[in-house]
């Protein structure tokens, strides 16, 4: 396998309300300092980091050298918690310090801002879930993914607890039915649930609708006439559910273990700038945004979308 970067320094950009990721994946690359990490107000991500073996912890050649985060205060927390050695005042600074930068912040927003000054530097970046709901947006992100320096997805699509479907879905049968559930809002949270769906079965949707409930719920039709069901609940107990309906099987998992999905991301995106080749296909991740934006407008409108009236 030819190599494109041997040593690799990347930057660490966050924060999102909400969002503990920067904390979550520094510290899988660099590890982390106990006490710090212990008082840095995230305490699900330091119980399940402080649960792992030394030998979960980094990868070769490979290091978060630099981080910026808007809030001069969480920046120095997240330096001293995951061992980052440079802090930088303007995120502009870090361009020529880095091969490419982890954009753990989920208000996609602003990543075509941030991600920008990066990609057009020639940087290797992952941006956080989900990676715009702009058609501007995603149209101009498509040309980076495509060459290999933008990968973009939640961390569901690499959980452990799917890996028994992803491994054996062509024996599963006809399918006739999948349900998603998770927590939070749907336009935030639906990406885990269909990443996970989608890194198992092929996409075919055809229509996507709205259902007005007291939470959000989602409706994805396909052209062989089975049937998706995304439901985020708004508050209430964590989960992040998947259910497989076939004519032979179910399958059933409620993922848990973060740390492992979040590994795999990060393998994969390393092995994205070693290699130069795209992690995910370009049409995976245009698909997944235009779910997310045929959703919007079928919630709006309270109408059922044809994703072919997305012009991506």
């Amino acid at each position: 396998m030819d190599s494109v970067v041997d040593e690799i320094k990347l930057g660490m950009i966050g924060i999102s309300k909400g969002n503990g990721h920067p904390f979550s994946f520094a510290s899988i690359i660099n590890g982390f300092n106990n006490e710090e990490m212990k008082n840095s107000g995230w305490d699900i991500i330091y119980n399940y980091l402080r649960e792992r073996d030394n030998s979960e912890f980094g990868f070769n050649q490979v290091k978060i050298t630099h981080v910026w985060t808007q809030n001069k205060y969480i920046t120095n927390k997240l330096a001293k918690a995951a061992r980052i050695e440079n802090i930088v005042l303007k995120l502009d600074d870090m361009i020529p310090k880095v091969n490419g930068v982890i954009i753990a912040r989920d208000d996609y927003q602003n990543h075509f801002k941030i991600a920008s000054k990066f990609l057009e530097e020639g940087k290797y970046v992952f941006v956080d879930k989900p990676l715009s709901l702009n058609i501007h947006d995603i149209k101009y992100f498509s040309q980076y993914i495509k060459n290999g320096k933008l990968m973009s997805c939640s961390g569901m699509r690499y959980a452990k607890e799917l890996d028994y479907i992803r491994a054996n879905i062509n024996n599963f049968g006809k399918i006739k039915l999948i349900r998603g559930t998770t927590v939070n809002d749907l336009e935030k949270y639906g990406i885990h649930l269909l990443d996970g769906i989608f890194a198992i079965i092929d996409f075919q949707v055809k229509s996507v609708l709205y259902i007005k409930s007291n939470h959000d719920s989602l409706i994805l039709k396909n052209k062989d006439n089975s049937l998706i069901c995304i439901d985020a609940l708004g508050k209430t107990q964590k989960t992040f559910q998947f259910d497989f309906w076939s004519d032979k099987q179910r399958f059933h998992a409620e993922v848990f273990d973060n740390f492992s999905m979040f590994r795999r991301t990060i393998y994969h995106f390393i092995r994205m700038i070693r290699t130069g080749k795209p992690a995910i296909d370009l049409n995976h991740i245009v698909n997944m945004m235009k779910l997310l934006i045929a959703a919007n407008i079928s919630k709006k409108e309270e109408r059922e979308v044809k994703l072919s009236e997305l012009d991506i």
